[in-house]
């Protein structure tokens, strides 16, 4: 996924674990590129773990457009014919697999938080399968976690939330092919014209903050968020809340952070009033540091946590602020 010749952290996270799943399978790693004047992105691409790139460069693909772009990748689709064929979970992503999907006849599953490779005995027919894409990801809003297999129909596809891949650093050394991919496109291809676009940038980067201090119900309030606003902003960092705070209204959902929210991989994360559901923990627990402060000794929080502070983060978090600025 690219715009405007940059490239989406979301594709090339994909490339790190289509990395992982291809060794796995002892299978080759493709990436489809669609655009205008982005043959030099393939080589990004291929550093950070493309084999080959399937390269659709043409004046009509310069901004993304639902049917064009959906009857290019459903055709390098039919003609490979992968196993496994991912797409971010991103608007984009989100707007593309299902018409791919319907193009193929297959299923897909969206959102999902994690892939593994694993077998599969239909109950029914007691057939066994191999070598399966299991497709993890929370179902009923989030209080579990369903696994999806496509056993009978090819390829098995998927969206994948952003950051819960690793993004891996690209590796120059590495060759691989880039192949141009032949654009064959009609009117009714492209009955959509687009006059305008306006981009409205996020006001949140919980993925690229190194510090995210998050508040949970234990809040209590959006002027609670305020307090957490400012430690945040002395550290450098984000605000981030969990679902529960999101939905009481305290804070937008931009910031959220979870399994039904965004991936985070802080060198330092600051829990504050947070229980730590599991469905939180899922987005946060590979933290570099985790700072906990509930003034309940059980909340499950602790249990990852590196440092535990049990007591009212309306005592504590003032405390820090003062202690911080104190050094400065």
């Amino acid at each position: 996924e690219q715009d405007g010749g940059k490239l989406s952290e979301a594709g090339l996270e994909l490339l790190t674990g289509g990395r992982e799943l291809a060794g796995k399978l002892d299978t080759r790693l493709g990436a489809i590129l669609l655009g205008s004047n982005v043959e030099a992105l393939g080589k990004t691409l291929i550093a950070h773990g493309a084999d080959e790139v399937f390269l659709a460069d043409a004046e009509i693909l310069a901004v993304y457009a639902t049917l064009p772009y959906a009857k290019v990748v459903s055709a390098v689709i039919e003609q490979e014919a992968p196993e496994i064929v991912l797409f971010g979970a991103t608007l984009l992503g989100r707007d593309l697999a299902p018409r791919v999907a319907s193009r193929l006849r297959t299923g897909l599953t969206a959102d999902c938080t994690a892939l593994k490779i694993g077998n599969y005995t239909d109950p029914k027919t007691k057939q066994e399968h191999t070598n399966l894409l299991y497709q993890i990801r929370p179902a009923f809003g989030g209080n579990i976690i369903a696994t999806i297999v496509t056993p009978n129909h090819r390829p098995q596809m998927a969206t994948v939330r952003e950051g819960v891949m690793r993004l891996g650093e690209p590796d120059e050394s590495r060759t691989g092919i880039i192949t141009n991919v032949d654009v064959s496109l009609d009117g009714r291809d492209n009955v959509v014209e687009i006059i305008e676009r306006v981009k409205a940038e996020k006001a949140v980067n919980l993925k690229g903050a190194p510090v995210i201090v998050t508040g949970g119900a234990g809040v209590g309030s959006k002027a609670g968020f305020e307090l957490l606003r400012e430690l945040a902003g002395l550290l450098g960092g984000e605000v981030g809340a969990t679902r529960a705070a999101v939905d009481l209204g305290f804070i937008g959902h931009d910031h959220q952070v979870g399994q039904t929210g965004t991936t985070v991989r802080p060198r330092l994360y600051i829990a504050c009033g947070v229980s730590g559901a599991i469905q939180h923990q899922a987005g946060m627990a590979e933290s570099s540091k985790i700072i906990a402060i509930n003034t309940d000794p059980k909340a499950p929080i602790f249990q990852i946590a590196h440092y535990g502070i049990v007591g009212d983060m309306f005592e504590v978090v003032p405390m820090m602020i003062e202690a911080y600025r104190s050094k400065e």
